[in-house]
């Protein structure tokens, strides 16, 4: 199974997951301590910024893309709740 390394760059935290993992599971694994709500993909309180990476995660749903839309979100945010790990090396900060 593929795997993936995220590092939390505001805690300087990187982790090694399987492949699918949601973004917010490897914040909880790191104590990141990612603010969040709903855990699915309506509230927008897990709004992450992708520093690097981004082609190394899942393409967004439609529901995100709409909540990301909503809530005026750059073209690098995600939200942690649905962003899932593709492979390769993710860099993210909350935000």
């Amino acid at each position: 199974m593929p795997k993936a390394k995220v590092t939390f760059e505001d805690i300087g935290v990187t982790l090694t997951v399987p492949a699918g993992t949601r973004l917010i599971e490897v914040s909880e694994q790191a104590g990141a301590g990612i603010v969040y709500s709903c855990r699915e993909g309506e509230c927008g309180t897990c709004m992450m910024k992708i520093v690097s990476g981004m082609e190394n995660l899942a393409e967004r749903s439609v529901l995100e893309d709409k909540v990301l839309q909503e809530n005026l979100a750059g073209r690098n945010s995600r939200l942690a709740c649905q962003a899932q790990v593709l492979g390769g090396e993710i860099v993210v900060r909350p935000g």
